[in-house]
């Protein structure tokens, strides 16, 4: 599935529904009826369906496309368009993506637990030693270090840094995919 991401001070505009587009500078690759996640300061706010792409040039937006983009008008829409494209000229190419939120979680998970599809990665652990019964010595290891710790970034320090989040994640990932297949777990998006 696509990711939509979001500053954080959108956030508010996306969960009450004011903000059902966006601008971005030249080509996105999303056509109408894709499915999408809408990530919004670092979390995930719930799943949407793209409703329209439509490609113009700075100089032909409009105040509608700022409305829905969540601005009082297009004078809005192009200052803040500016703060996060510097180079923007009239004639810049920009495509519009209007959505439309299919689902919005109750409670926005952490963007970094997306790959388990908005479940816990503690209970993911949890589970995991309990139900799993082929883990490897290290995974299980890996677990263990990462419930005593409490956190990937506490785990991964023990384990010599933050680059080694990704082992963790790994076996995170992994163990989903088996609770998932065991019936024992199910997507929360």
């Amino acid at each position: 599935m696509r990711n939509l991401k979001f500053d954080g001070r959108y956030k508010d505009l996306l969960l009450s529904g004011k903000k059902n587009a966006t601008v971005r500078v030249g080509k996105v690759n999303l056509k109408p009826g894709d499915e999408v996640l809408i990530h919004a300061g670092g979390y995930v706010l719930g799943k949407a369906k793209i409703k329209r792409v439509e490609r113009k040039k700075v100089s032909e937006l409009t105040d509608e496309d700022a409305i829905k983009d969540g601005f009082n008008n297009k004078e809005e829409l192009l200052e803040a368009l500016k703060e996060h494209y510097r180079n923007l000229t009239p004639d810049t190419e920009v495509t519009v993506v209007e959505f439309e939120f299919t689902k919005l979680l109750d409670k926005p998970i952490l963007s970094a637990d997306f790959p388990y599809e908005g479940n816990n990665p503690i209970e993911i652990a949890e589970l995991a030693l309990k139900h799993l019964k082929d883990l490897s010595f290290e995974e299980i290891a890996l677990l263990k270090l990462f419930l005593q710790s409490g956190s990937l970034r506490k785990a991964a320090y023990k384990l010599g840094g933050l680059n080694k989040r990704y082992k963790i994640r790994e076996v995170l990932r992994k163990a989903y995919e088996e609770l998932k297949k065991m019936g024992i777990m199910e997507p929360k998006l």
